[in-house]
């Protein structure tokens, strides 16, 4: 099954049914991104779009919820110009609210079907720029330590055994949690999906700011497993630490990693300049070297060796429309606050 392929049918049924304190830059030839991968690959867009333009790029790096959060907040008075890369889920609610605004790219004819579909389903406010699977990494050194099998399942991270020793990170701040919190409750139903979180909360040593960090955690050996897009477990396993990711057996969900143009950017016309750009696949190329094994949205771009292999894994028909908008992202929020972080330990 080819890339878009596995991801077309989902999102097509779902659109059917460090705080940046400077002063915003004002001059031509400037440029400030708010960045929510990782910070070798937000480094490596800046310094590239630089060279290649030779506009000033002003970048801070921050989880997709807390850009959503500091879009909102600056929402009278922007201070950013472009918003690239995190989950798409707060993309699409950036959009719904205003915060973003909308723009149609020469490039959009070269991209996979998932990502036009994103720009869709927010009202050409938002474009997929990469795509990756939900899973876990463990470390295998601690598993066989605890003489428990090595875990292949969401199930298998109930465990007595691994009572606090696995890492999430907080979906409140962090893209990477919402999209386990939305697909949990997608994949089991919410009543069940509840649940399941709750009776995880046991094993939860620490509800991290930063979706990936738990992958750095297994890989180090400070907690038995990390939950995480798949790729970011692939980062370390492929340098040889002794983390092996998985994608779980029930199905996951998947992310849209998305960008969007600020409302009221102050550098607009610089905005679309890098919105263009980082559609190309020469800027997609740049993942790979970074560290970054996302599936690039550019059918053009190469897709690193080492990504996962997205068309060979169970992935449910994630719901990007209602897990995206205001309502749905709010009230699944507050929930998870009042019923799952809330409980002792």
């Amino acid at each position: 099954m080819q890339t878009k392929s596995w991801l077309k049918a989902g999102l097509f049924a779902a659109v059917a049914t460090a705080s940046f304190a400077a002063v915003p830059a004002r001059a031509q030839g400037a440029l400030v991104m708010y960045c929510g991968v990782q910070e070798e690959w937000c480094r490596a867009m800046s310094t590239a779009f630089e060279k290649d333009t030779g506009i000033k790029v002003a970048m801070t790096r921050k989880s997709a919820g807390e850009i959503y959060a500091q879009l909102k907040a600056e929402s009278a008075n922007p201070r950013g110009d472009i918003w690239w890369g995190g989950t798409g889920d707060p993309h699409l609610q950036a959009a719904e609210e205003g915060l973003t605004q909308e723009y149609e790219s020469p490039v959009n004819k070269d991209l996979n079907d998932w990502a036009i579909s994103q720009w869709t389903a927010a009202k050409k406010r938002s474009i997929g720029i990469y795509a990756g699977a939900l899973g876990f990494g463990f470390n295998t050194q601690q598993i066989k330590q605890k003489g428990i099998p090595e875990p292949k399942c969401w199930a298998d991270l109930l465990n007595a055994k691994l009572k606090d020793d696995v890492q999430v990170a907080d979906p409140n701040s962090s893209g990477t949690a919402y999209n386990l919190l939305a697909t949990v409750v997608q994949l089991m139903g919410e009543d069940k999906g509840f649940e399941y979180l709750k009776a995880l909360h046991k094993n939860i040593s620490q509800y991290t700011k930063s979706g990936a960090a738990p992958a750095k955690a297994a890989s180090l050996g400070e907690t038995a497993v990390g939950i995480v897009f798949i790729h970011d477990a692939v980062v370390f396993a492929v340098q040889g630490d002794p983390i092996k990711p998985v994608a779980p057996c029930e199905g996951t969900g998947y992310e849209i990693g998305s960008m969007s143009i600020v409302k009221g950017a102050r550098n607009l016309d610089n905005a679309k300049k890098f919105y263009d750009w980082a559609l190309t696949p020469a800027a997609q190329a740049l993942a790979a070297p970074a560290k970054s094994y996302q599936v690039p949205s550019n059918k053009n771009a190469p897709v690193p060796a080492q990504s996962p292999k997205m068309s060979e894994m169970k992935l449910i028909n994630y719901d990007f429309v209602k897990y995206g908008s205001s309502a749905e992202r709010n009230r699944l929020l507050a929930k998870w606050d009042k019923e799952v972080k809330a409980l002792p330990k």
